[in-house]
């Protein structure tokens, strides 16, 4: 468009040189006869041609008329005249945090939100979604260029909100987390396809909850540590026990066998044995055989 400018400019003080009639300005006017048309087919021939970068595609608009064709990533011959905007339709990703050096907007961008009990929460979100490629038209004639603000963040942050009353603080942290991310997944899903916008992923980051309530869990959470573990000590008393009582019905079992089961020629043996043993040993001793049923041991080294 420039060089068609330059020339029509290039053209036109030719005409004028030409007028004056002065030789000197002659030859001038002449050459711009010849530079201003040429630079007019070069800018006409150029502007024929647009450019659409990887990851990205071209509406085009004549006159304030959006063209429903859609222009891909590569040369593409368009009407010089027509005004083309580009979209990218690559994953795009707008977060949402209390970070001021990871959210989109600078500063603490976090979503407060009420819960069902009353408490305030604050979440921690990145919406990762792209635009279709065949909506391109109709985002820039019923939208514009500025989608993030008119669409993606506040569809966002409703879904996150009016879905959040339904659940208790508690809940929202631990248990019904997965639940409450798949039903902001389905609202804010079908928003954005109505503005032919692409969900791709939701990712909840973060859920911070009230300093009181997350006090409160905490404590719980050592209640129940402190109950494991004495759960464990007793189990492990009760085994102890247990193997006492195993012991001594042992010992007691051998007792009664002992007292049942030996008798008094057997004692006698056994008795007889020990003597022996006794008196086969190096040490010496003095043993003196009454008429008891065991001798009796005087001295011995």
């Amino acid at each position: 468009m420039i060089l068609i400018v330059l020339g029509v400019f290039a053209f036109i003080i030719g005409s004028v040189l030409s007028k004056q009639g002065n030789p000197a300005t002659e030859k001038t006017s002449k050459l711009l006869y010849v530079v201003g048309p040429v630079l007019i087919l070069i800018g006409v021939f150029t502007s024929c041609f647009k450019t659409v970068e990887p990851g990205q595609v071209g509406v085009k608009s004549l006159f304030g008329k959006v063209d429903d064709q859609v222009l891909y990533s590569g040369l593409n011959f368009v009407n010089p005249l027509v005004k083309i905007t580009t979209f990218d339709v690559r994953t795009q990703n707008y977060t949402m945090s209390a970070s001021h050096e990871e959210g989109t907007q600078k500063g603490d961008d976090a979503i407060r939100i009420l819960t069902a009990d009353g408490l305030e929460v604050v979440i921690d979100l990145s919406v990762l979604f792209n635009v279709k490629s065949s909506e391109a038209p109709k985002i820039l004639q019923q939208i514009g260029t500025d989608y993030l603000d008119k669409i993606v963040r506040p569809v966002s942050r409703t879904a996150i909100r009016d879905n959040a009353v339904s659940y208790d603080a508690v809940a929202l942290y631990s248990s019904k987390r997965d639940e409450f991310q798949n039903k902001i997944y389905k609202t804010i899903e079908k928003s954005f396809a109505d503005r032919g916008l692409r969900l791709e992923q939701l990712l909840i980051r973060n859920i911070t909850l009230p300093a009181s309530v997350k006090a409160s869990i905490e404590s719980k959470i050592n209640a129940e540590q402190d109950a494991q573990k004495m759960t464990f000590v007793l189990q492990k008393e009760k085994q102890e026990a247990e193997r006492k009582r195993v012991e001594a019905q042992g010992i007691a079992d051998y007792q009664k066998i002992l007292s049942t089961g030996l008798s008094d020629k057997q004692l006698q043996y056994e008795s007889i044995k020990a003597q022996k043993e006794i008196a086969t040993s190096p040490n010496t001793k003095v043993i003196i055989m009454g008429s008891g049923k065991n001798p009796v041991i005087i001295g011995g080294n």
